[in-house]
């Protein structure tokens, strides 16, 4: 794989109806610098507002993968970000004077012909590949969907579709060098859809621009001929329609024997395009459509966010340990003698944190609670789970050392048994609502497995300087 940045060396455009919307739209590639990424920019509309290509930025999966930003919209962007991909292009500007790219002959090729004609230009940054170093996987069991990740230095992806359907069958492809594989095989694949699906998705108002010169149709049932005519004068077909023998609708040839499976390999690279950045990984994909492989995208992101977290905070690498002391001091303002986590154990961003506090007689506040007969405040196991709640704010939130996290409410606050010096207290914090400036957690501790205390917890957070003015008043 190629392990610099790469661009465009000059703009390139095409024009054309899109699939869905059937409205023309001209189409340009543009040069972008290092660290752009690739980015869908509205010249139709006021200000042209930029659309980020990554999963935090979809906005629809009903047939084709739609992104959004404020009232902007670029509609069925698979294709396109799958020459994109396929050419291993990492910044670019996508212009476009309408709310979807055109569809061409429904596969990426015309958009892989373009690019090159337009010159690939390697940059001087290095790609910053996501590497998987654990299995990801995932499913949708209502779907016969599974979609799995697995390490590898290199990226290879193999894909199998079966609907079940006689028509179709069940089909295989895999992709092992984007390099020498996608423009070649798998890039003039095209779009398909089933007969039976045409008029459903039609009155759904979709597929506005499609017609048989655009897209596969495999006929999975036989229609009499007056249903082809009614077929045919709403998709505004104008010229004859036969059922054929071939399975094809008027027997049009495909392009491989198994078309499909490489189509549904090529919209995976152009979703999985949305993580923000190029994999290092072994991918594959029983029955993938756009929800799922966007679904897919969007938990790979988000274990690359979660990772670069991690070691921004985390300097030294430690066996079962994702956050030391020396970390924690850097996420959170608290310290000695209120301090309350000695380390976090697990973390999974924006969901949940465990924390360990170990209790030991050397606490101040066993000097006074109570003396002979030394028992942890009840309020510092609500404070410790709130402080091990507190990692859970990294997302979002720079230079969170500098943010003070202030109680408003408690809810359902529990206490189950003392909490004694030599006891470790495990504390496991979930995320239940957050906003821009407020958080709400349920926080539960545990000693040797046994529940000791629980609660659910509301707070603030303010600047450190705010938190000043506050305690002021």
């Amino acid at each position: 794989m190629l392990v610099q940045q790469m661009t465009i060396k000059k703009p390139v455009s095409i024009s054309g109806v899109g699939l869905h919307t059937g409205v023309t739209t001209t189409m340009t590639f543009k040069p972008a610098p290092e660290h752009f990424g690739i980015r869908f920019r509205r010249v139709d509309m006021d200000g042209q507002p930029e659309i980020p290509a990554d999963v935090d930025h979809v906005v629809e999966m009903k047939r084709n993968t739609t992104l959004g930003i404020g009232d902007a919209r670029v509609h069925t962007i698979e294709h396109v970000l799958a020459a994109v991909a396929g050419l291993e292009i990492d910044n670019i500007i996508i212009e476009l004077d309408n709310v979807e790219p055109p569809i061409a002959d429904g596969s990426a090729k015309p958009f892989v012909d373009l690019l090159r004609q337009a010159e690939l230009e390697m940059q001087d940054a290095p790609k910053d590949f996501i590497v998987i170093d654990q299995l990801v996987d995932y499913k949708d069991d209502a779907r016969g969907v599974q979609i799995v990740a697995m390490p590898l230095d290199d990226f290879r992806i193999s894909v199998m579709i079966d609907y079940n359907n006689p028509a179709l069958g069940t089909q295989h492809t895999g992709l092992f060098s984007l390099e020498k594989e996608f423009a070649e095989e798998f890039a003039s694949a095209r779009t398909f859809c089933f007969l039976h699906e045409v008029e459903m998705l039609h009155d759904q108002g979709l597929i506005r621009g499609g017609n048989l010169d655009n897209a596969i149709v495999i006929v999975d049932r036989e229609l009499k001929q007056d249903e082809i005519k009614k077929l045919t004068h709403k998709l505004g077909i104008d010229h004859s329609v036969i059922l054929g023998s071939t399975g094809v609708l008027n027997d049009n040839t495909l392009h491989y024997r198994n078309e499909p499976a490489r189509h549904k390999l090529l919209d995976m690279v152009g979703d999985l395009a949305l993580i923000g950045a190029p994999l290092k990984a072994q991918i594959l994909a029983a029955r993938p459509g756009h929800a799922a492989n966007v679904e897919f995208a969007r938990k790979v992101r988000k274990l690359h966010q979660q990772k670069k977290l991690v070691k921004k905070y985390q300097h030294e690498k430690k066996s079962g340990v994702v956050f030391d002391v020396n970390a924690i001091q850097r996420i959170l303002p608290h310290r000695y003698p209120f301090l309350l986590v000695d380390k976090i154990v697990e973390f999974q961003m924006d969901e949940r944190v465990v924390g360990i506090k170990n209790v030991t007689m050397n606490e101040p506040f066993f000097a006074g609670h109570f003396p002979g007969q030394p028992v942890m405040p009840g309020v510092l196991i609500i404070e410790a789970m709130a402080q091990a709640g507190g990692v859970l704010l990294l997302n979002g939130i720079e230079n969170p050392g500098n943010k003070l996290v202030f109680f408003m409410s408690m809810n359902n606050v529990k206490f189950r048994r003392p909490v004694v010096p030599g006891d470790q207290l495990v504390m496991e914090v979930k995320m239940l609502h957050r906003r821009t400036k407020l958080i709400t957690i349920r926080g539960e501790a545990f000693v040797e497995g046994n529940l000791v205390a629980e609660g659910e917890f509301t707070a603030a957070i303010v600047d450190r300087e705010e938190g000043k003015a506050k305690t002021a008043d």
